[in-house]
């Protein structure tokens, strides 16, 4: 009989032949030379590299549009005269600046390539200024169906906000818009209706108001930053802050909401330090003690905006009241203020070169549910929630994607990818040495993009063996790994099966209630035993499945 992780699963046998043998390749998806000119790395970026933005836009609430201008300063990697320059429809560039000249341009699709008259000498530093408009996607469904909210609060004030992970930050702004290259800091200027407040990225500097009876405000980003993490928010806001004793010192932490929530939101976002003391715990200080920690309220679930997380929970525990976990421990905590602040160490701290890795994002702050509840109820209670939400993961296709055309892999990069990492967990046996290992990924990787290589070579070198087949099961295959048994005159025989080639995760196991390790391989392995009635199960903290075949 097959069990999957420690719950009977009533199937036939599935063996290694009931799929293709090797990586499977997903679904058969169709990419365009739209989605290359966005998910590549093409000849028009990769000559030059992004040091400063300074975005300086009006936000019109009267027609839904935004203009203003992006100011790109750059340095020369090689020589090239022709620039990329992503901005998504119907939004359109009007005139792009360099040197006091007036460059052309063309456009195709969302991408523009802007000819350059100076020369443009390795090592030098440039810098343009691009000045566009429009009215920008409406995000239908956000934060999942990115562009710009346009709403009003319950007071019938203007409620404001962007969110783009995945459609990319060019749906409300022209900027270099590919993940492996960060803008190191950059200025944000937000012209908006007098009555109103702008919560941007990084540090308040300064707010203008001007004869027209609006305001500015300027915010300053000082730490890399990857694109789709800018954002606005604009609302009735009123603010209170407080400061954590954290790991790098006092950590300042600003909290924006409507007015009419502020009392349940100062009960609400008492997670906030609860969280920074498990994540530093885990993960290491908090990447970004220089622009501060802000949570925002806005009018969607919420993101993982740097240093300006955004908030749409309804001021409840779990994900919008429900525990996604169904074991209880996911009430414990607020969803949204644990999960989009996890990101603040993966994604925004060490951010995906290529969204087909977003599994480096999604995973380990998935994972990382898990951890803040075992820092505050114990092992157990983080060991049942991460096997809780096992139920959601639907191995549809692997959790990698297509590289270079911006193509997103499966949606279980959030729950198997947790699982797997707790899998991993297991194999490491160690919990100071795990801990450890997190710490070192976020040390080793501050403030860096990186690729899904890297991440398993590091991991690799932290556990002490070789993870490749491990990996390639877990990102690059859907089954799910079985340990086929048999028992047979004082014999236990075992190996993987429904496994990629050269799969070799050592299992914990009990053997009639006596801790047993096993170190199956895809080829058939015995080891003698004395025991009676012999009875062997899998340590339901590793996500496999089991099959006795003992006649």
């Amino acid at each position: 009989m097959k069990k999957l992780f420690g719950f009977i699963f009533i199937s036939l046998f599935i063996s290694n032949n009931t799929k293709a043998q090797g990586l499977l390749k997903g679904n058969n998806e169709v990419f365009t030379r739209q989605d290359t000119l966005r998910g590549s790395i093409t000849k028009e970026r990769a000559w030059w590299d992004v040091k400063y933005y300074y975005l300086d836009i009006k936000v019109n609430p009267s027609d839904s549009t935004i203009t203003g201008s992006n100011t790109i300063k750059y340095q020369v990697l090689q020589e090239y005269n022709r620039m990329q320059i992503d901005l998504q429809k119907p939004m359109d560039i009007y005139k792009v600046i360099q040197d006091g000249k007036t460059l052309k341009f063309t456009r195709e699709g969302n991408a523009f390539f802007i000819e350059l008259l100076a020369p443009q000498t390795a090592g030098k530093t440039k810098e343009l200024t691009v000045f566009y408009g429009g009215k920008p996607k409406v995000a239908v469904n956000p934060p999942w169906d990115g562009g710009i909210t346009w709403k009003k609060d319950g007071n019938g004030k203007l409620f404001i906000a962007s969110s783009c992970q995945g459609l990319g930050a060019s749906v409300w702004w022209p900027n270099k818009d590919h993940m492996y290259d960060e803008v190191e800091n950059m200025l944000i200027s937000v012209n908006v209706p007098g009555n109103l407040t702008d919560v941007s990225n990084g540090r308040l500097q300064s707010v203008k108001k001007l004869k027209d009876g609006t305001k500015t405000y300027n915010w300053y980003v000082s730490n890399p930053i990857n694109n789709y993490g800018i954002n606005i928010n604009i609302g009735d806001y009123v603010s209170f802050s407080e400061k954590y004793d954290g790991e790098k010192g006092n950590l300042d932490c600003t909290y924006y909401v409507l007015k009419d929530n502020l009392a349940k939101a100062k009960e609400q976002f008492k997670d906030v330090p609860r969280m920074l003391k498990a994540f530093e715990h885990w993960f290491g200080p908090y990447p970004f003690y220089e622009d501060s920690y802000k949570l925002v309220e806005a009018p969607y679930l919420g993101m993982e905006h740097q240093s300006s997380v955004t908030y749409g929970n309804g001021f409840q525990n779990g994900y919008r009241g429900r525990d996604l976990s169904g074991t209880g421990w996911g009430l414990k905590f607020d969803f949204i203020i644990i999960h989009e602040s996890g990101h603040e160490w993966f994604a925004n701290n060490i951010t995906d070169k290529d969204i087909a890795d977003m599994w480096i994002h999604e995973s380990f702050t998935n994972y990382s549910e898990s951890l803040f509840l075992e820092y505050y109820y114990g092992k157990e209670a983080g060991y049942e929630y991460v096997r809780g939400i096992r139920k959601n993961i639907e191995n549809d296709k692997p959790i990698i994607g297509h590289y270079g055309v911006n193509s997103e892999g499966s949606s279980d990069m959030y729950y198997k990818g947790a699982n797997m990492l707790h899998t991993l967990r297991q194999i490491v046996n160690d919990d100071e040495k795990w801990r450890a290992t997190l710490r070192g990924l976020n040390s080793t990787f501050y403030h860096q993009t990186v690729t899904t290589k890297q991440i398993e070579d590091y991991l690799s070198e932290a556990v002490g063996m070789d993870l490749t087949p491990f990996f390639n099961q877990y990102l690059r295959d859907t089954r799910i790994p079985t340990l086929e048994y048999f028992f047979k005159d004082n014999t236990l025989g075992f190996r993987w099966t429904n496994c990629v080639a050269g799969f070799n995760m050592p299992v914990k196991t009990t053997l009639n209630d006596k801790e047993k390790w096993l170190k199956p391989t895809t080829d058939w392995l015995t080891d003698s035993i004395t025991v009676e009635n012999p009875n062997l199960k899998i340590d339901v903290n590793f996500y496999v499945a089991e099959f006795d075949i003992t006649e």
